[in-house]
């Protein structure tokens, strides 16, 4: 039986609410729930899993409204009773904040306010842009679907005022010591960073900590940034300003493949700019950065260590180990592949974060693997429409996991916990939750991107997983070569990567 509470002109956030829809899920006598406003997308949704009325469908997106699936009346005042409850936590929790309904709100209570991060619907999140860079501050726009059109004049003029626009769909940025959006506590240093890519960014800035190094600046660009219908217009800009930067010593480029003009472009700037520079193209041909006397990296963790030893005046080696050691990592490849099923002969790669996915299909590639496997993004957008991004919410990757755990052609799972800002507040827990449900003997690689300064801490991460039985990596590249470690010892062959 459908039941539907609604509350005319009234507003929550639309992340806040999709988590309290996961809540009243687990509720017994409750069979689907959907807690938000009247949207069309929400109205669409509701539909989709059988929650649709005519009063809900009249809704407008100013309406607010709980729709649940319960068995009687007494677990639908659980249900009414259970949302004020979270409701009223989150009033609690930002009970000290005044949030201006407006930009103009926000520059009259902050008048010498110069940096603004955007998280609106993508419709509205080019107009709100453009006003702040009228008003010479530097935009992060978390928000997406933005038009590339919108996306390109955004950025020329920022250029034009000598401004960041950092985006649209930026996740990560460490402004003058200061997290954004998804980032990760990292110590204060002479590596400045630019990255097309979210959890690439992360990643490296998150193993440049571990390695007792920091960041003087860390700026994201967006991922269709260094595209043609882009230019690479924002790329290029904090390029410049790291170069000018008396702060930053060494710099380190990150993105997936440019444009090969646009490539061109890049590189020659970076060569210009007289300081040591770290490429990280992942999957790109590394003797591009080369030839212009540029330092390639194979892999994020490269690319972290490469830049790490510059910032200390040592020599850039490559970094393609196991920080246990190669016979510790044998012993531990040797035990795993004894767990691999008589039918197991599928990888299968599971991740929150699309960089370290698009990673670790391609180092495989590049491995020579052979046999039938795939990678799944759970963070592309066909996953996250009406629901949280997983680093937020797990949920549907922990799903996932528990499926693939208990398919007898699953050889080895492959999965990443990303920590930090942004991040769930307890991912590992999480994580180590599907694991144990899973009951299954099959291998569990897990990486965790992420530092001891993050509020969910990098040890006590790593500590929840592995006693969930987990085998953990220090890296994602550390965990694509473990897994080649493990089916070589086994005998087992996979073909290449499908992403």
């Amino acid at each position: 039986m459908t039941n539907l509470h609604i509350r005319k002109n009234t507003y929550y956030d639309s992340v806040a609410l999709m988590l309290i829809s996961k809540d009243l899920g687990q509720i017994p006598g409750v069979g689907e729930a959907l807690v938000g406003m009247g949207t069309d997308l929400n109205k669409e949704l509701a539909q989709n899993i059988g929650l649709d009325t005519p009063e809900l469908t009249a809704l407008t997106g100013n309406d607010f409204f709980v729709a649940a699936d319960c068995t009687d009346d007494a677990v639908w005042q659980t249900v009414l009773d259970r949302v004020e409850e979270l409701l009223a936590a989150k009033k609690q929790a930002g009970a000290s904040d005044y949030c201006p309904a407006t930009l103009a709100g926000a520059v009259k209570l902050m008048p010498d306010i110069n940096m603004a991060l955007l998280s609106v619907p993508g419709k509205y999140a080019a107009d709100v842009a453009r006003d702040c860079l009228a008003r010479d501050i530097h935009v992060m726009m978390f928000s997406d679907n933005v038009t590339i059109e919108d996306e390109r004049s955004l950025k020329e003029y920022a250029v034009e005022r000598g401004l960041l626009m950092m985006g649209p769909d930026c996740g990560t940025a460490i402004i003058n010591g200061v997290p954004l959006a998804f980032a990760n506590v990292v110590r204060r240093g002479n590596i400045g960073i630019v990255g097309a890519s979210g959890t690439g960014t992360q990643e490296v800035s998150a193993i440049i900590d571990q390695l007792g190094a920091g960041v003087s600046q860390v700026i994201g660009t967006g991922g269709r940034d260094l595209k043609q219908g882009v230019g690479g217009l924002m790329f290029a800009q904090a390029l410049e300003a790291l170069i000018a930067d008396a702060a930053t010593e060494v710099i380190v480029l990150i993105s997936k493949p440019p444009d090969a003009a646009i490539q061109e472009r890049i590189l020659t700037q970076a060569a210009k700019g007289g300081k040591p520079t770290v490429v990280c193209f992942i999957g790109g041909d590394p003797a591009e950065a080369e030839r212009l006397g540029l330092v390639a990296a194979r892999s994020l963790e490269d690319a972290a260590h490469k830049a790490a030893a510059l910032s200390k005046g040592a020599v850039a080696a490559a970094y393609d180990g196991f920080d246990m050691g190669e016979a510790a990592a044998l012993t531990l490849a040797k035990e795993a592949a004894g767990r691999i099923g008589a039918n197991g002969k599928c990888l299968r790669g599971l991740y929150t974060g699309g960089t370290l996915c698009d990673e670790a299909a391609k180092l495989l590639a590049g491995m020579g693997l052979t046999g039938k496997h795939s990678f799944i993004d759970y963070g592309d957008d066909q996953y996250t429409v009406g629901r949280p991004h997983p680093m937020i919410d797990p949920t549907l990757r922990n799903e996932a996991l528990i499926k693939a755990a208990n398919d007898p052609e699953t050889a080895l799972i492959l999965l990443d916990c990303v920590i930090g800002y942004g991040a769930h507040a307890d991912a590992a827990g999480e994580l180590a939750k599907a694991i144990i449900e899973a009951k299954s003997g099959v291998p569990i690689v897990v990486s965790v991107c992420g530092t001891e300064g993050d509020p969910q801490g990098l040890t006590a991460s790593r500590d929840a997983l592995a006693a969930a039985g987990a085998i953990v990596m220090p890296s994602n590249a550390q965990a694509m070569r473990f897994a080649k470690l493990v089916l070589d010892v086994g005998g087992g062959v996979l073909d290449a990567p499908q992403v």
